[in-house]
């Protein structure tokens, strides 16, 4: 314990985090709590950044509390971190240790919350907790993920912490005033957990609701030019975490299938624990010429191309419980094929908004074979998920807003 509270860099990073602790504005802080931020970039981060960034466009006064990272961008909005340690099997995530560092826990004490919004419960969540204690203010939290998958998958040696950390996540939804979830088939999940309180259903928004002007089939058009995919080629994409629970052998066993089929062009965007394996295979496979991994892309007008120049969004995963990526694809013109049964497949209606199949490749490449035929289908579901699927992050913002102070005047009564 003392090298560590000794070693000068962590001593360093304490030193600036005391620097930049100020008290919070008179008119209050609307707290939010998470354990990922930028330079981390997934679902969760991306909902508390414009969850962020729109309350300070409407003077809001937001404060994210969020673990240290050795690559932290400047905000116009306060960002509190606490420290951390990187997670050696799930890079470049890391997690937070309050209890290590020795200004965190004064300095939100010190702040004049107004309202407080976790969207983890982790170290994070449970810092929302106790400045919920020491301040007597609201807290919401999100229930975001399968939390029980992925700790099955980082403790699969240490299986008997799972329940302990599980009792935990329950403990810290069991302390909040409101429980939201970003679907109603999410519920499903959270009962599963034990959790027997009340839930609100807020959807998410998308940042790309707005980004193409004029005709959206043109847009596609040109983004396709400009990644360099033939017009005779089937576009296919994958964005999120490539870890297995999102079921990228499955893909990767689809494309296999295609091969020699018919011509495609498959784009992995993101990162995770199975990149290299994945890279290896393709490579093996003979597939280098129409399969590329970007890894993270993390200019978002960059990312909106890769969308909007394919023709579906491949998503075979049960772990998820309403990904964003879906939405921004949509946003696209770019219709997913997602799994029949999982709860990301609630808000689709087969052949209507997008197309679900059974987690099995035969079926993923006889769909990909008859829309790569029957291209007015597709262009025809591509225009129905952009019309369903889309909502803009200040459209939802500002429901969250009313919401919270609905909660602010009801706490105080």
């Amino acid at each position: 314990m003392l090298i560590i509270l000794f070693n000068p860099g962590i001593v360093n990073v304490m030193q600036q985090n005391e620097r930049s602790y100020i008290k919070g504005q008179e008119d209050g802080l609307y707290g939010i709590f998470n354990d990922s931020f930028p330079p981390i970039l997934d679902g969760v981060t991306l909902t508390v950044q414009n969850y962020a960034y729109w309350f300070a466009k409407k003077g809001m006064t937001p404060c994210v509390v969020t673990p240290w990272n050795p690559e932290h961008p400047q905000y116009p909005y306060e960002v509190m971190r606490y420290f951390s340690l990187p997670i050696w099997n799930r890079a470049p995530y890391r997690y937070g240790y309050p209890k290590l560092d020795p200004f965190i826990w004064r300095n939100l004490r010190n702040k004049n919350f107004k309202i407080l919004h976790s969207h983890c419960p982790f170290s994070s969540g449970r810092l929302a907790v106790y400045v919920k204690r020491k301040r007597n203010v609201p807290l919401i939290g999100t229930f975001h993920s399968k939390y029980r998958q992925d700790l099955q998958h980082s403790f699969r040696h240490l299986p008997w912490c799972v329940p302990i950390i599980m009792k935990r996540i329950l403990d810290f939804f069991n302390a909040c005033d409101e429980v939201w979830i970003p679907q109603a088939y999410v519920e499903d999940t959270v009962r599963e957990y034990g959790y027997k309180g009340k839930l609100e259903v807020v959807e998410n928004g998308n940042d790309f609701a707005s980004m193409v002007e004029g005709n959206l089939f043109e847009y596609k058009k040109q983004a396709r030019e400009a990644v360099g995919i033939p017009e005779d080629e089937i576009a296919l994409l994958f964005v999120g975490q490539h870890i297995k629970e999102k079921g990228v052998d499955t893909i990767l066993d689809t494309l296999d299938l295609l091969d020699g089929k018919l011509k495609f062009r498959m784009n992995f965007i993101g990162n995770g624990y199975a990149l290299n394996e994945m890279r290896r295979r393709v490579d093996s496979s003979g597939l280098g010429d129409r399969v590329k991994i970007h890894g993270v892309l993390n200019d978002r007008q960059t990312l909106a191309r890769y969308y909007a120049a394919s023709d579906l969004f491949l998503f075979p995963s049960f772990y998820d419980n309403a990904p964003l990526v879906v939405r921004e694809a949509a946003a696209m013109g770019t219709p997913a094929v997602l799994l029949e049964g999982s709860t990301s497949a609630e808000v689709i209606t087969d052949g209507r908004n997008g197309f679900l199949v059974k987690k099995n490749p035969m079926e993923f490449k006889n769909l990909i074979s008859h829309l790569s035929e029957n291209r007015e289908e597709l262009w025809r579901v591509a225009e129905e998920a952009n019309r369903t699927l889309v909502r803009s992050w200040e459209d939802v913002v500002g429901e969250v807003a009313d919401r919270y102070d609905v909660l602010i005047k009801n706490y105080r009564k």
